[in-house]
């Protein structure tokens, strides 16, 4: 099998939606998995949302095109786990599910603690907010 390959069916087996270019390292050197990866981008199996963030695909219902297959905020949660990172939802979403607001908070805002990141993860024009706590 060629390193692309390998790829495909690892993420095809593979429950997590989100993958971290270093969950590739293991099928070849540097080079090769770079370029399996971006064949794989091109074809629409992966949509880069990062430096080095992938997620899954599906086929959008409206155009055809490749999107992704998890929300947002499901894929950051998913990569601060891969990264070590404690995260939780911002502090307007944990209003509303706590019912202290009826507000529905139209960015994407995620709690990263006392952690630093700066990893910046979009998608289109949706960006993630990194808020911290106090």
């Amino acid at each position: 099998m060629t390193t692309k390959e390998r790829i495909l069916s690892s993420i095809r087996r593979s429950k997590d939606s989100a993958f971290l270019r270093k969950d590739f390292d293991r099928f070849g050197e540097y080079r090769q998995v770079s370029r399996a990866i971006s064949e794989l981008v091109a074809e629409g199996v992966l949509l880069r949302v990062g430096y080095g963030t992938y997620v899954k695909t599906r086929p959008s219902s409206l155009s055809g095109k490749p999107v992704p297959a998890d929300t947002l905020l499901n894929v950051t949660f998913e990569v601060m786990r891969k990264l070590g990172v404690k995260a939780d939802v911002g502090r307007d979403a944990k209003a509303l599910r706590e019912g202290r607001s009826t507000q529905v908070p139209m960015l994407p805002v995620v709690n990263v603690g006392k952690a630093r990141v700066s990893r910046k993860i979009s998608y289109g024009e949706k960006t993630v907010v990194y808020e911290k706590s106090r």
